[in-house]
């Protein structure tokens, strides 16, 4: 599972725990999952970027379970997580720095910030609804 790092574990268990407690919210299975994943490390459980993808990619429905809501404010990681998703439908062999890539094309230069592995995993393992 370590193939998508350690955001794409925290991603698969977090829609793992959606899928199987219904009464939890998305934000917090996200930080139930990081704190699991990140025991020892507050910045890393708290690290935006890929909690916003994953927030993103619920809040549209995307994740299989999840109900469309309001989950995130973050308007860029959640557009790199929907584009992401209609790239790996066309080209599921993708790395993350190859999505990466592919989405910042033509556009300003941004670094990746661990938004990719969350799309990955979580397309990979079944969990989106595409």
């Amino acid at each position: 599972m370590d193939i998508y790092g350690k955001y794409g574990l925290v991603a698969l268990n977090a829609a793992n725990k959606l899928n199987n407690l219904q009464d939890i919210e998305p934000g917090n299975a996200w930080d139930e999952a990081a704190s699991f994943v990140f025991p020892t490390q507050l910045s890393s459980r708290k690290k935006g970027c890929p909690r916003s993808t994953f927030l993103g990619l619920c809040e549209e429905g995307k994740i299989k379970g999840i109900k469309p809501g309001n989950y995130t404010r973050s308007k860029a990681n959640k557009s790199y997580a929907i584009d992401a998703v209609d790239l790996l439908q066309s080209s599921p062999m993708l790395t993350a720095k190859e999505l990466w890539t592919n989405l910042i094309a033509n556009k300003e230069p941004k670094v990746h910030n661990s938004q990719m592995n969350v799309v990955i995993a979580l397309f990979h393992e079944g969990y989106l609804a595409v």
